[in-house]
Formats: structure tokens, sequence, C-alpha cells
């Protein structure tokens, strides 16, 4: 509901996040706020313009296509690969948005759960922290109309959601939390939310929704409902710092200020919604009333946080014509954005991960004589070259020397399920 406090402005970080210690240039590690582990195997085959009006909604389609094909096998595959690939890149936890719930023929797997559970056994293999989002999906639109037959693996009732919540977070350790996610407000009606989280009550864990990423949903749900997506979520359920707002790309003025007094975190993801074309955050107004926001690579067209935190700042650059647009007082942009990542993560995945760290290699060329205040923006800021030496989650190395030790086993294994998957 909504929330009258007064949000004070967000404070710049006041001492340098890294520290030189062997092995190199310590930073915490980054949570990954979004992921749809399988689309990671269609990256590169959406490209070609199939109509003049090329956008989200013409992509979906093809993942529609792409995501009936995809089984418990090739699910692990995916989403093993991706994760040691995000080890590497140096994020240490992901919540996974999970909508990928049945068979791919649309009926029930013989084990309820299958899907799920390939998830899980390939975020434990690569040693990488889990939040299994399970995502609730009920209708087609706003207009309530029912599911098309390519969506039907999606699908739940309220009942047989609360079933398939239940039984996954009996899988819960310290290595994985379960939350629950709400597709979108198009795809659940308001009151099996309502529904869904007073049953779940205080065992619900973090909460998350993709919301207002498209122009189109903005004007359809003020059709349906008279506000717009953000005011009407605002409006009727207890929005809190737990709730965590997938894009949130297209806000008023009030929507924005909403989002902060409620202290939800809003889940960026730069270059899924670059490469979508959905349009650009409003981030400096964001954080100039206290906004927390996390990033996320979605659909993985890009498997790397320096490349979500530089499009963040470089598309606040090209709209404002300013540079350090994320840096709101004087001092390092690449901290202020590592800073307001770091904050959000424990609310958005439910891990205190304040063990989980990467490294820096003190001896690349690109930080020859680095300090502790201009490090992260070298790393940010100075393009692709691998820069991580070592990545720990939970006090585990899990990359040494820029390697994960599975990297080759994953990679067969997720190359022959890509060939399985594109034969026809």
């Amino acid at each position: 509901m909504p929330n009258a406090e007064v949000v004070p402005p967000r404070v710049e970080p006041t001492a340098a996040l890294a520290r030189l210690e062997p092995p190199g240039w310590r930073l915490p590690g980054i949570a990954n706020l979004h992921s749809h582990a399988f689309q990671r195997a269609m990256a590169g085959l959406a490209e070609r313009q199939v109509g003049a009006q090329d956008s989200f909604w013409s992509w979906r389609e093809t993942m529609y296509r792409f995501a009936g094909r995809v089984d418990p096998d090739a699910q692990f595959a995916i989403a093993r690969q991706l994760y040691v690939e995000m080890l590497e890149a140096g994020y240490t936890a992901v919540c996974e948005f999970h909508y990928l719930h049945h068979a791919p023929d649309g009926r029930p797997c013989a084990e309820p759960t299958a899907m799920a559970d390939a998830i899980i056994a390939a975020a434990e293999g690569a040693g990488i922290r889990l939040t299994l989002l399970p995502v609730l999906y009920q209708r087609g639109g706003f207009d309530g109309r029912a599911l098309a037959e390519r969506q039907r693996r999606f699908a739940h009732s309220t009942d047989n959601f609360l079933r398939l919540h239940e039984a996954l977070r009996r899988r819960r350790s310290p290595m994985l939390e379960v939350g629950v996610a709400f597709h979108s407000l198009r795809a659940v009606p308001l009151p099996a939310m309502r529904e869904v989280l007073d049953a779940l009550g205080d065992a619900r864990g973090p909460v998350h929704i993709h919301i207002a990423e498209q122009q189109a949903e903005v004007d359809d749900c003020l059709a349906a409902h008279g506000r717009r997506p953000v005011r009407l979520l605002l409006d009727e359920l207890p929005v809190d710092a737990r709730w965590t707002l997938v894009h949130a790309t297209h806000l008023d003025g009030d929507e924005i200020a909403g989002i902060a007094r409620a202290r939800a975190v809003v889940a960026l993801c730069p270059s899924t919604e670059g490469n979508l074309g959905d349009g650009l955050f409003p981030l400096r107004a964001f954080l100039a009333v206290g906004g927390r926001f996390g990033i996320g690579s979605d659909s993985h067209v890009s498997v790397s946080p320096v490349e979500e935190l530089r499009w963040l700042e470089y598309g606040q650059r090209l709209v404002e014509q300013r540079r350090a647009r994320a840096a709101l007082a004087a001092g390092s942009t690449g901290e202020a954005l590592l800073a307001a990542v770091a904050e959000s993560a424990a609310d958005a995945s439910g891990f205190d991960a304040s063990d989980d760290a990467l490294w820096l290699d003190a001896a690349h060329p690109l930080l020859a004589a680095a300090r502790a205040d201009d490090v992260v923006d070298r790393w940010i800021f100075s393009g692709n070259r691998p820069l991580l030496r070592e990545v720990r989650v939970a006090g585990r190395a899990v990359v040494v020397e820029g390697r994960h030790p599975r990297r080759d086993e994953a990679a067969r294994g997720y190359a022959a399920a890509i060939a399985r998957l594109l034969a026809d």
C-alpha cells in the first residue's frame, strides 16, 4: 500500500568498495536479480527482421517456439552452462524467474517439479547461490483472455501453484532460497496474487514481478483499470522491501516516488531491455528520491555484470547528454553503481551473502597502478577484457585463475543439448 513516509536521497558510498587482498583486488559478489535460464540458448537466434514493427511482442513469438522444445535434460544443460558463465563473470547469486513448469506438450511432468529440479541441480553443480522463483501465470492479458496453446506449459491454477511452491520450499538450503513470482499484472489477476500472498504468509520469501516493461502494457492497464501498472500494484498489494519490480521501464513521477517509498527494489536488465527495444529506465530521477535497484541478465544476450552496469550508465548519458549520471554527488560512478547493487541484493535474493566475493587481477595491465578509489571504474569502464581472477561463494573458491573447474564439462553438455534442440 502507498506509504507517506519521506524517503531521503541515496547516500553515496563513503569508503572504497575495493581493497587489495590476496589474490588481487577484492570486491563484493554480485547478485543477478533476473534470469530466464533457457533463453541463453536462443541468444542471437531472434535477430532477423520479421516485420517493419519488430518489438518485444514479435520476439516473444520466437521465444515461445523455442521454449516449446526445452525438456528437463535440456533445461539442466543450458542452466549449468549459464551458471558457470555467470560465476566466471562475477555473479555469485542468481534469481531464476522460472515459468517453464510443464512438459513441452503443456501437460504436467510425471514429477511436477522436474523442470525446477533441473535448475536446482544445475545451480548446485556450478556452485552458485540460487533464488528459485516459481512463476504464477494464468491468463493471456488484462482482458482475461485464455492462455494460448503455446503458453500452456507456463500455467497453474492457484491451488496447484501453492502445492508446487510447498514442494520446492522443502528443498531450501544454505545455497537455495525459494521465493514467489507473479509473471505480470496482465498474466495474473489481482485476486490470485492476494490469495497466494495470504496463503504463504512469511514463508513466501522474496516476491518478484515483471512490470511496465513495454508501453503497450501501460496502455492496456490504463484501459482495463484506469491506472498505470506500478500505481495499480502499489495501491492494491502490500509492496515492501521484499518485492522486486522487474524492468519498471515506463514510469511517471508518482510511480517513481511510490516505489522508493515502498523500499522495493527495481531489477534493471539493460542488455535485454536494449535488445528488445523496451526503453530506458529513469535512473537519475529514481536515485534522487532514494530508489533501490539491482541488475539482471534476463534473456542472457550478455552474461556480464560489467556490461549491465556500463550500459545502465551509458543509456542515461545518451538521453541526458551528460556524464556520471549514477553518481548523485562527487565521486566514483562505478562505486555508486556497485554499491547500489550490493545494498539491494539481500532483500531481492533472500540471501545474506556477505561472504561472497570476487577478486580482480591486480597484475593485469588495465589495472596498472590502480588505487582502491578507482579500481571499480577501471573494471566497469575499460571494455570487456576478463579481469576476474577468483570468485568465492559462501567462502568456497568456485573460479580460480579466471576459470571454473567444470567449464569444459558444462560446455560439452550444452553443445549436445543445443544440437538436439536445433536439429530440425
